[in-house]
């Protein structure tokens, strides 16, 4: 016969797994998945298009699939064969795809700490380690879904990714001349499309319309691959003039608060001299009326 469980052990007996997780703050798994799953698939799907943007730049269907394989950051990669296809230097070109593609680097600084992988699987995870990944780990409210959702959607987007880009460098290279099919504006579309609902906070579409004007400006004068390149300028440039907007209010306060606080000590100046002479009045008539 089993024994009931005393009070202290009553106390520790484990709930299901979902529950414990559920009231201890964290995502559940299954909604992490959904989550990562929806990205990973609706990003990994692009792949179509920079297989076939590659292709229309010149690149074979084994060099388009090498770049997915080994880069992975879809950006850097439409900036490559943008530059490409546009007859630019392939040192400028890659140029251009390594500064976009620095910014991997400070999600890692950030994701580092978060998933707290050992040494040896560090350099496996930065290979997944970009825009979409980071946001579905960042918005994880604990390591366990931070490591789930980094996985699931790094794992989706690889494998999704890969397979489109060979089907599209595939199918393009098959059709012969991708500009006849207007094949071309493929990549650069998709990536608006996914860029522009990004854009929510007022300096993020700042820099978005300044990179623009800049990119316009340069492409009739720079050789192609170095207009993506004046147009990073966008970014530190918005920055600056923010920083600036934050210093001037920060000074107009301060400027405000010390003439409020000039006019006060003004104010209280006049109140002292009006009491100051109220009460030499009241003891001039006092001393009248004593003396009479």
């Amino acid at each position: 016969m089993e024994r009931a469980p005393s009070g202290r052990q009553a106390e520790r007996i484990p709930g299901p797994e979902p529950a414990r997780a559920e009231a201890a703050g964290a995502a559940p798994a299954a909604a992490v998945v959904r989550d990562a799953l929806g990205v990973g698939v609706a990003v990994g799907l692009s792949g179509f298009a920079f297989g076939v943007t590659a292709a229309g730049a010149g690149l074979t269907v084994l060099q388009a699939c090498a770049l997915s394989l080994l880069v992975f950051t879809g950006a850097s990669q439409f900036a490559l064969v943008g530059a490409l296809a546009a007859g630019g230097n392939p040192l400028t070109a890659a140029a251009g795809a390594f500064f976009l593609g620095t910014r991997n680097a400070f999600y890692g600084l950030r994701l580092s700490g978060l998933l707290g992988y050992r040494t040896a699987v560090r350099p496996f995870a930065a290979h997944w380690v970009i825009d979409e990944t980071s946001a579905v780990a960042l918005a994880q409210p604990d390591r366990r879904g931070a490591r789930l959702g980094f996985v699931v959607t790094g794992l989706t987007m690889y494998a999704l990714w890969n397979l489109t880009t060979l089907v599209g460098a595939m199918g393009a290279e098959a059709l012969g001349d991708t500009e006849a099919w207007g094949l071309d504006a493929a990549g650069p579309a998709v990536f608006v499309a996914l860029l522009a609902p990004m854009l929510k906070p007022a300096a993020e579409r700042a820099v978005a319309g300044l990179a623009v004007v800049l990119l316009l400006v340069a492409l009739p004068l720079l050789p192609a691959g170095v207009p993506v390149l004046v147009a990073a300028l966008a970014a530190p440039a918005v920055l600056f003039l923010e920083g600036r907007r934050g210093h001037t209010r920060t000074t107009g306060a301060a400027g405000t608060d010390a003439a409020a606080d000039e006019a006060a000590a003004m104010a209280a100046d006049t109140v002292t001299a009006r009491d100051t002479a109220t009460a030499t009045a009241t003891d001039t008539y006092a001393r009248k009326a004593d003396a009479r």
